[in-house]
């Protein structure tokens, strides 16, 4: 495999960073939870490419169970505490330092059972995951009819396991 066909096509860079600090204010917080998500870098931030996003658990148990996307990969990078992953066979606790990669079509799930954990979240190409979470902090899932709820989940590309 060979690099890509080249997304910058100028003779010379340009100064075009962003820094996002290690102490900002989460972007989203659950109620429910206490979770909350920092925004690194959202898909329209870096042309499509890819979502980057720090997960904070809280403490209470909690996370998505069994699914599967059609248009993106998902990768979790475990920063602290234990955040259990479901790979497609089974659920895995995942240590500080560990890294799952799902290619797309691939059953996945995370949930923090043992307490506080935090994780990079992170998912290509960069779809518009932010108003799915902050549609999941502020409104009740169980208050949606089945057709909501599936009309919610199948515009976020979210397919539950059966």
């Amino acid at each position: 495999m060979g690099y890509p066909p080249e997304i910058w096509t100028e003779d010379e860079g340009e100064a075009s960073a962003w820094l996002v600090r290690g102490d900002s204010a989460p972007d989203v917080t659950y109620d429910s939870s206490g979770n909350r998500v920092r925004y690194l870098a959202r898909g329209h931030s870096t042309g499509g490419i890819y979502g980057l996003y720090h997960w904070e658990f809280a403490g209470p148990e909690s996370g998505p169970g069994a699914h599967f996307h059609k248009t993106l990969t998902e990768s979790f990078y475990v920063l602290s505490g234990i955040v259990t992953i479901f790979d497609g066979n089974g659920w895995l606790k995942c240590h500080a330092g560990d890294f799952v990669h799902v290619p797309a079509g691939g059953y996945h799930g995370f949930r923090n059972q043992d307490g506080p954990a935090s994780m990079l979240l992170h998912f290509a190409p960069g779809a518009p995951r932010e108003p799915y979470f902050e549609r999941l902090a502020r409104e009740d899932l169980d208050a949606m009819s089945p057709q909501e709820y599936f009309d919610f989940m199948s515009e976020h590309d979210n397919y539950w396991a059966v």
